[in-house]
């Protein structure tokens, strides 16, 4: 919806605020589970602006971090087809295909024929690549300690099987919800 001169500038309600405006328009509502959902999804939206800035400072976008991630997370030699990178990331394969483009130009991938099979192509992490994640995860990690840094061990503990419970939850009742609606870039 535009910004009206009205809007302009507007604060999101507070969780409370919304909470209430959610049981007044909607009477079924259950403010207990609304505020878990809320408070989760406000988080994520500004853990991903405070990722985003971060490697913003590393000179690559969140969804550069994403690439370099997964293949990171595939195990050395780091090496991933585009399909299996766009399957991973939610992405479609043009999509992929764009991102690739931009990673190799900057020198964080390359891209290269498979010995194997010369019709697949295959993405690697350069040596480049795997600094500026190194780098990404020393910034995260410093983000996510002072983030939790209320939290003592054992609140942790039951905070991350608690999360990981109800991730679990939508992976088994919403099989296809790892991807996007659309692509983001």
């Amino acid at each position: 919806m535009p910004e009206t001169s009205d809007t302009a500038g507007a604060t999101e309600p507070s969780l409370e605020e919304q909470i209430a405006a959610y049981q007044r328009e909607f009477q079924d509502l259950d403010p207990q589970v609304e505020q878990v959902v809320s408070a989760l999804q406000r988080l994520n939206r500004r853990m991903n602006v405070a990722y985003g800035r971060q490697t913003a400072t590393l000179g690559m976008s969140n969804a550069e971090w994403e690439v370099l991630k997964a293949l990171v997370v595939s195990g050395a030699p780091y090496r991933l087809g585009p399909g299996e990178l766009a399957k991973r990331l939610g992405l479609t394969p043009a999509a992929m295909t764009h991102r690739i483009d931009r990673m190799a130009a900057e020198g964080l991938v390359n891209r290269e024929r498979d010995e194997n099979n010369r019709v697949r192509v295959i993405v690697e992490l350069t040596h480049e690549g795997r600094e500026k994640w190194l780098e990404a995860m020393r910034m995260a990690s410093v983000f996510e300690e002072d983030l939790l840094q209320d939290l003592d061990g054992e609140e942790r503990r039951i905070l991350g099987a608690v999360l990981t419970r109800l991730l679990r939850r939508v992976e088994e009742t919403q099989p296809d919800a790892e991807g996007r609606l659309s692509d983001l870039d």
